[in-house]
């Protein structure tokens, strides 16, 4: 029966002949995207900077000139119009109101009393009012929850291997973190809440693939155990590529439709969710495993020599 195969079976790919280009490759680029984090910097949605944003679809295609004119009108401050997938279909941003919360509302009604007025037919499908307050607050409980997920994974991963194991997981998964971060600030993507969530997603995705290919690096550390980790480590790796890659793949082309077909929070979810499946893939090879290899070479193998024993080669071994 024919079948499929992305990967050859008994691949004996040298990993980690590329592990010194792969962590630097990828120090660089997190480097890059902590710079970009402060300058230009994310562009901070409704949830985290305050403000107002109303979504707007009318009939026929919306007339931007004459709608930023009259919503201007309303003395609320800086108004924004942007086209939200047809023509018809429109974000409108107000920054934060002053005062209290009540404010908000206010300006979200007089919003609607214009639209009403001077559009008519027009449908206010959304509308989002999230005051100075309640923004800093969800900033500030969605960075404690990214923080909160490290530190459990730390434990998880360190408690189920050794703390080698760990360490390399969570230092892998923090690059991974601020390349996302670095992705937002290049394509301007809105830094909401469901942002987070997609944060929350990629780490969750990364670290599953890490503990499958960890599994089989623990199940050859005690069936191979005068293998130097070296080369321990290359053979876990062709072992599990077939999986790794063809989860990858099964879950990019699922999330796919949703970033070529779904509009606003749910595509930069998508597009956010595909940019970590590449992420966390190459990480687990490239990344996780040569710090590993760095962190364990004279710690999980200390007795190992310089090649297996005869027995010990495994399957498809010259």
């Amino acid at each position: 029966m024919f079948r499929l195969r992305l990967v050859p079976d008994h691949t004996e790919i040298k990993f980690m002949k590329g592990r010194i280009a792969g962590l630097v490759v990828s120090a660089v680029l997190s480097l890059a995207s902590v710079v970009l984090f402060f300058h230009p910097g994310l562009n901070y949605g409704i949830d985290f900077r305050g403000g107002i944003l109303v979504e707007v679809r009318t009939q026929g295609a919306a007339d931007f000139a004459a709608m930023r004119s009259k919503l201007s009108a309303l003395g609320l401050g800086e108004v924004a119009l942007q086209q939200f997938g047809a023509p018809s279909e429109v974000l409108i941003r107000l920054e934060q109101q002053g005062g209290d919360e009540s404010n908000q509302q206010k300006a979200v009604d007089q919003v609607r009393q214009t639209l009403a007025a001077d559009f008519p037919g027009s449908e206010v499908r959304r509308v989002e009012a999230v005051g100075a307050s309640v923004s800093g607050e969800l900033f500030r409980d969605g960075m404690i929850a990214v923080g909160l997920a490290l530190v459990a994974m730390l434990i998880y991963i360190w408690f189920r291997f050794e703390w080698q194991f760990g360490v390399g997981a969570v230092v892998t998964l923090i690059l991974d973190v601020t390349k996302t971060v670095g992705f937002f600030a290049i394509t301007g993507m809105q830094f909401n809440l469901t942002s987070v969530a997609a944060v929350l997603t990629i780490m969750g995705y990364s670290i599953n693939d890490k503990v499958v290919v960890y599994d089989r690096m623990r199940e050859n550390l005690r069936k191979f155990k005068s293998m130097p980790l070296r080369q321990l480590i290359d053979l876990s790796i062709n072992e599990t590529l077939n999986r790794t890659i063809n989860t990858s793949l099964t879950t990019f082309l699922a999330t796919l439709p949703l970033a070529l077909i779904a509009r606003g929070s749910v595509q930069d979810f998508a597009f956010v969710v595909l940019f970590g499946i590449i992420v966390g893939t190459s990480s687990s090879i490239f990344i996780a495993a040569p710090i590993l290899l760095f962190l364990g070479e004279n710690r999980l193998r200390r007795d190992r020599v310089a090649a297996p024993n005869a027995a010990e080669k495994p399957a498809g071994a010259d």
